[in-house]
């Protein structure tokens, strides 16, 4: 059998992980079951002192969710993973799972709000102390750095300005202070972004997103060494129970078929989109990584294979005119979901980032009349037209 971590992507989101029943099955079997049988009293026990390969039950491991995690393993060039019930478990389960009290985490501000509650507002519960800084400025991660800082915390891109974070050079601070790097990895996807080649130790997604991309199911998963899970995550993992159901594995293995495929047309439908707001006079500013007027473009050069399938930008007029765009498209919806085939759009100061103050909403650079903008499969000139009747007339 062909050597899949040799292979490309494209045939890796297809081929990997697969690990047929006795029926020989084309797609990969749905194993929808909570435990198994053993042949012996003496094999059970085996199997859970670990001395003999198998699985024991589904919230510690099931057979259709490990094909899901050993294609993304060789997708993303991660050892080892855990499949997650959701993007959030995911990332809760990869900061909690390595703290204690008295340790210390430095985060970028410039986070989805659920992540930034997790550092901001959970992790002080328990004695772990937080600082956040502007991610962006590489000098500030080395300037908050203390004896007991145990983890470094950002996405790249960031949720929902598009601001890009140097991964490399965040990742050699780490390394030199013996500093775990954690990155949500979500609005790049892996197919235009790859953080343990750029140095970071451990990578999350929320499954939800790109990876299912058709609006089904929820899921997450985190990636790193297989030291690193073995160390950290296993434990957590199997006593917090944060598994994801079979089926929705099942699910996601679908959804990784065509992610390429996805991703790509994505990328270049939102790149003809972000061109075109970029010259409508009722738009402030757009965002967008994939132009060479993104604040930080050479950085996006350097550690990104495209500009996303995300696209941020202000209008004009505040969230009036940010409200009456969006009631006003026909073709895109109204979502806080994103990556999906269908094309999605949110404000959100009101929705995914609306529980931060409007000072740490403005630190992010979120104001009144940011959008953001998941752009899908359709036809780019249909979503340029329905952009255009929406934002015709809409105040300036």
């Amino acid at each position: 059998m062909a050597d899949l971590s040799k292979l490309h992507p494209e045939t890796q989101l297809v081929q990997g992980g697969i690990n047929r029943s006795a029926y020989g099955e084309t797609s990969e079997a749905l194993f929808l079951t909570q435990g198994f049988v053993y042949p012996s009293a003496e094999a059970a026990e085996a199997r859970f002192k670990g001395e003999e390969p198998g699985f024991i039950y589904s919230r510690y491991a099931n057979p259709t969710v490990d094909m899901f995690e050993k294609r993304m393993c060789l997708l993303e060039g991660a050892e080892d993973a855990r499949a997650m019930a959701s993007g959030m478990a995911a990332v809760s389960a990869a900061l909690l799972c390595q703290l204690q009290a008295g340790d210390h985490i430095v985060a970028a501000r410039q986070l989805f709000g659920s992540c930034r509650w997790v550092v901001e507002t959970l992790a002080p519960k328990y004695g772990i102390e937080t600082t956040l800084i502007d991610g962006t400025n590489t000098d500030e991660w080395e300037a908050s750095c203390k004896a007991n800082t145990k983890v470094f915390f950002f996405e790249s891109p960031t949720n929902p300005t598009l601001a890009l974070i140097d991964i490399a050079a965040v990742s050699k601070i780490a390394k030199a202070r013996g500093i775990t790097t954690v990155i949500d990895n979500v609005f790049a996807t892996p197919v235009l972004q790859k953080p343990i080649e750029l140095g970071i130790d451990v990578v999350c997604y929320s499954a939800t997103k790109h990876i299912d991309g058709q609006g089904r199911c929820l899921g997450g998963i985190v990636l790193s060494s297989k030291e690193w899970i073995d160390e950290n995550l296993h434990d957590y993992f199997r006593h917090t129970g944060p598994s994801m159901s079979p089926f929705n594995a099942w699910t996601l293995l679908k959804g990784l078929e065509t992610l390429s495929l996805r991703v790509e047309k994505q990328t270049a439908n939102a790149g003809q989109v972000a061109d075109w707001l970029s010259n409508h006079d009722s738009v402030a500013q757009v965002i967008y990584p994939g132009r060479d007027d993104h604040p930080q473009a050479p950085l996006a050069k350097a550690q990104m294979k495209g500009g996303s399938t995300m696209i941020c930008f202000d209008l004009k007029g505040g969230k009036d005119a940010a409200f009456a765009m969006e009631n006003a498209l026909e073709i895109i919806r109204v979502s806080n979901n994103l990556g999906d085939a269908k094309s999605l759009i949110t404000h959100p100061a009101t929705t995914t980032h609306k529980n931060l103050s409007e000072d740490a909403r403005l630190e992010q650079g979120i104001g009144p009349g940011t959008v953001r903008l998941s752009i899908g499969l359709e036809h780019a000139d249909d979503l340029v037209a329905d952009l255009d009747q929406a934002l015709n007339g809409v105040g300036r």
